[in-house]
């Protein structure tokens, strides 16, 4: 898995701890060290979590059954539940060769103590512009402290590169910027991308969707920009919106969807999964202009008894 799945993986995993406060927008700081030419930009309200009853649940089976996890608290005093605030995570790449990507975290890091336990398992460590990057054996992915509350990791040149961006001013178009606030101010966890998704190399091992034949596959490569956030409460509400070159594709795109979904629950038979039948019963599809917007609803004691 290249660096880039990697940062967004991570991201993603750490959307289940989305909670149910007021989401806030993405911190400023953090953005302005994002490449400006990012493709992909993912982040997580990780605060949230402390106030969802999910989330506590979750948090509750790491302390619980991570080994490797309670090492980490123990020998450095950084306890991801309790002193991670927010995540942050771009990558510019495209396609499986070019593994480069950023995942920004803030939090409280004792960073003397940190560096101390990464030389000691083997990191390397260099100056650069003022600021130690600790970086692995082979020199490919690394980790630097801007402060004691602001950390940057990915690739080498990604990482000097977003540590140069604090003095070069060098940042996100404007319009990118204001995609990002209104997702990052509505959701707890949140993904866009900048560019049309198809051009994205998928993750390797993705399954395709059967009965969706090459026509119908062309009509999702008009879509030129797409969103999605995840939203905890009582009920988790998942929530992608895509953007489609014209107003007929968006229609056809919801409608498209829409047969999937009626084929999926044809499929259940006589003996329907109650879980899947609950997810197709909270999902919403519909077109508006040349927007797809996309809804799934689940109460959030469904989604323990998933997990």
């Amino acid at each position: 898995m290249g660096m880039n799945a990697r940062i967004l993986t991570t991201a993603t995993l750490f959307a289940t701890l989305a909670g149910v406060l007021t989401a806030k927008a993405a911190d400023s700081q953090m953005l302005s060290l994002v490449m400006p030419d990012a493709k992909v930009i993912a982040g997580v309200n990780v605060d949230s979590a402390k106030s969802s009853t999910f989330g506590i649940y979750l948090i509750a089976q790491i302390q619980a059954n991570a080994t490797a996890f309670q090492q980490l608290v123990t020998l450095t005093g950084f306890d991801p539940t309790r002193d991670l605030h927010e995540i942050l995570a771009a990558t510019n790449a495209v396609g499986a060769g070019a593994p480069t990507g950023l995942a920004l975290a803030r939090g409280n890091f004792d960073v003397a103590k940190i560096t101390a336990l990464a030389t000691l398992s083997g990191a390397l460590t260099e100056t650069y512009s003022g600021v130690t990057i600790i970086a692995d054996p082979k020199q490919t992915n690394g980790a630097a402290f801007l402060d004691a509350t602001l950390v940057v990791a990915g690739d080498i040149p990604s990482v000097k590169a977003a540590i140069d961006r604090q003095h070069t001013g060098e940042s996100l178009p404007s319009s990118v910027v204001t995609l990002v606030n209104q997702w990052s101010g509505a959701e707890d966890a949140w993904v866009v991308t900048t560019v049309p998704p198809y051009t994205l190399t998928p993750p390797s091992g993705v399954p395709t969707v059967p009965g969706l034949g090459a026509n119908a596959q062309g009509i999702f490569q008009k879509i030129l920009g797409a969103g999605a956030g995840v939203k905890l409460g009582s009920t988790v509400v998942v929530t992608v919106q895509a953007t489609a070159d014209n107003a007929q594709d968006a229609t056809t795109l919801a409608q498209t969807l829409q047969l999937l979904v009626n084929i999926g629950q044809m499929q259940t038979g006589t003996n329907p999964n109650p879980n899947l039948t609950a997810l197709l019963q909270g999902l919403s599809i519909s077109a508006k202009g040349t927007l797809l917007n996309i809804t799934v609803s689940l109460p959030e004691a469904q989604i323990q008894q998933l997990v």
